[in-house]
């Protein structure tokens, strides 16, 4: 598994927890990443990743919202969600990351953490991000 998958995944593991127990503690996140493993350079691709989706949570959360149809963020399945944050985050704010490399990886992660049908779901809703957004492939 490469380094940013890893740190991805670290990622939301650690978001989903932040979402359950509510700290979003730099704390909360280090005693996480202290009990997984994970090489140093994916530890900290997973803290910038965490650390970008606490800091524009609202404005990724609003985004995602008028971007899925008949959805309301709190009926989506918590890990589909945590994905569609994090894949959102480095959508707009990761120009180092090509678009469609965050778009893969994260039907890849639907497919690992998710259900049947998160790998579809994810697909449309970040689609749809992307065109909203105006994001284009580098």
């Amino acid at each position: 598994m490469g380094i940013r998958r890893k740190g991805r995944e670290l990622a939301l593991q650690a978001l989903y927890q932040m979402d359950v127990t509510g700290d979003t503690s730099p704390r909360a996140l280090e005693l996480f990443l202290g009990h997984f493993e994970g090489s140093a350079k994916a530890r900290d691709f997973a803290r910038r990743l965490v650390s970008g989706v606490i800091t524009h949570r609202e404005e990724i959360d609003r985004l995602v919202e008028q971007c899925t149809d008949n959805w309301k963020l709190s009926r989506m399945a918590k890990v589909d969600l945590t994905i569609l944050r994090i894949a959102t985050y480095e959508l707009l704010f990761c120009p180092d990351i090509p678009v469609s490399v965050s778009m893969d990886e994260a039907i890849e992660i639907g497919k690992r953490f998710g259900s049947d049908d998160s790998a579809t779901f994810i697909n449309g809703v970040l689609d749809q991000i992307a065109a909203a957004s105006g994001v284009k492939e580098l």
